[in-house]
């Protein structure tokens, strides 16, 4: 199986390729000249060069492919300028199908790694199934949501697929862990009660590798979660008990949000406290219901909160992150 992956030295696209390698796949990862490797430099992988923002490098780099799948993870959760999500997310992703429709019309499956915020949060409470119409509230959801409206115009050209996965921690990633960092040094911030769904780094890879071996009908979209719900508290305390460290709990009024979000992006342009996040944050339930992925992908999510939270702070601990 001849594999191409986009976003394979991320955080998810980094677990996604051993994941793939594991099952017997040719794995080909698409990375620019500036990426960092160090998640696959040791990975048994072809590296090929191109930039989907840039159509031609894709026509050239993938000119004498012949993919059995593609994975396209590639995309940017954080920017200063909104415009950049839809030059990347949305454009980028539109480089990267047209290409493939073009040079590698064959291709069994293209899965798209698109997000809950996508769908926006739920207003009612209830998680979101693949039948609620998306009402993205953030511009990286509405960035999201346009990549996929772009993929899901080759459904019938090429299998297509598209994964909508909720929160994802575990080792390797940075925007959870700005939350680890404050809750070792005994700092936790609360806005009122608020919901989430989550999901574990490995269990998110199995089943975006399990969404292309199925047989399910092009087009269709998937959530991918734990199947729980947790509270902000719930999900502070199992971080409270992993880094063994009791925080002290900061309220802070919504109507502040705003403003705490634009000294944050000042302080650095990584960080996940921006002015387009504020605005998920600013709803309280972002939910989501994995039955379809279950019924028909055969998707059976293993790691709960309490184990996978403990893994990755081991993991911090380990490489000194914390």
């Amino acid at each position: 199986m001849k594999t191409l992956v986009t976003g394979a030295t991320g955080f998810i696209g980094s677990f996604l390729v051993e994941e793939l390698l594991k099952q017997g796949h040719q794995v080909t990862c698409l990375v620019r000249k500036t990426s960092n490797l160090r998640w696959i430099e040791d990975l048994d992988v072809k590296l090929i060069y191109g930039d989907c923002s840039d159509k031609q490098s894709l026509l050239d780099s993938i000119a004498d492919a012949d993919f059995d799948y593609v994975f396209h993870l590639a995309g940017i959760t954080k920017t200063f300028d909104a415009k950049n999500f839809f030059h990347i997310n949305a454009k980028g992703t539109e480089n990267l199908i047209e290409t493939v429709a073009e040079k590698n019309p064959s291709i069994k499956k293209f899965v798209y790694l698109s997000s809950l915020a996508a769908a926006g949060p739920s207003h009612d409470g209830k998680p979101l199934n693949e039948s609620f119409e998306p009402r993205p509230v953030s511009s990286y959801g509405k960035s999201k949501l346009e990549g996929e409206k772009r993929v899901l115009k080759y459904k019938d050209q090429m299998p297509v697929i598209i994964i909508r996965p909720p929160a994802v921690y575990g080792p390797r990633d940075r925007d959870m862990y700005t939350l680890f960092k404050l809750v070792k040094k005994g700092i936790s911030f609360c806005w009122g009660s608020c919901y989430y769904s989550l999901i574990y780094v490995e269990d998110l890879a199995k089943g975006i590798a399990l969404s292309a071996e199925n047989d399910s009908k092009s087009g269709e979209v998937y959530y991918l979660s734990d199947n729980r719900v947790y509270s902000n508290e719930d999900i502070v305390n199992e971080i409270s008990s992993a880094v063994e460290t009791k925080p002290v709990k900061f309220k802070i009024p919504r109507f502040i949000m705003p403003l705490i979000a634009n000294i944050g992006q000042k302080i650095s342009k990584d960080s996940i406290i921006n002015i387009d996040k504020i605005k998920e944050l600013q709803y309280s339930y972002w939910t989501c219901n994995s039955s379809k992925a279950q019924n028909e992908l055969g998707f059976s999510p293993k790691v709960r909160i309490k184990e996978g939270v403990k893994w990755t702070a081991d993991w911090y601990r380990i490489h000194q992150w914390l």
